[in-house]
């Protein structure tokens, strides 16, 4: 098992200074933040020095996520329940794409898959098609709102119009109420 990377090794509070410190400056100056968090690491005791590629790397993975989020963000704001299958599909198909690039960088390159690149990856299809899931029945439950909905409108339409006719042809509220139970199965 190859050992850990640098950056896993920080410190909670230092990781967190680096994603803030990446984050207000862009996600650019990257020497310069990797000087600022190496100095933060030997002030704070530790004989761990991070490079300027990891920080790199960092900072590109920041910058990836949060761009993905504020992406999500702005295309489910403006989509209903129907057109958010439609992007389920596509985070689907994209996921289903990085898994093929990690397997041939695999085979072309040393060989090694790295278990937490194989865990993340799983864990997010097992997300997503889990999502799937709660998404059809949100789908469902909504379309059975709709439908309920309009189920009640057209009943109350049919009572509105049968209560006028009974009216009309002079019926008892009773023989009123016996048609709409026996005839059109509504209640009274």
């Amino acid at each position: 098992m190859p050992p850990p990377k640098k950056l896993d090794l920080l410190p909670d509070d230092l990781r967190r200074w680096l994603a803030e410190e990446l984050s207000d400056r862009g996600f650019a100056d990257i020497v310069e933040v990797t000087e600022a968090l190496n100095f933060r690491l030997e002030e704070s005791g530790q004989e761990l020095r991070i490079g300027k590629s990891a920080v790199g790397d960092f900072s590109k993975a920041l910058k990836d996520q949060r761009e993905a989020f504020e992406f999500a963000d702005l295309v489910l704001s403006d989509l209903d329940v129907e057109k958010e299958g439609d992007l389920h599909r596509a985070l689907m198909q994209m996921i289903a794409t990085s898994a093929i690039h990690m397997m041939r960088n695999v085979r072309e390159e040393d060989g090694h898959l790295d278990p937490k690149d194989l865990m993340s990856l799983g864990r997010m299809l097992k997300d997503l098609m889990s999502s799937s899931g709660i998404r059809e029945k949100l789908l469902a439950d909504e379309r059975a709102r709709i439908e309920k909905k309009a189920r009640e409108a057209r009943d109350a339409e049919i009572a509105e119009a049968l209560d006028g006719a009974s009216k009309e042809a002079g019926l008892s509220a009773e023989m009123s109420a016996n048609l709409r139970r026996n005839v059109l199965g509504l209640r009274s």
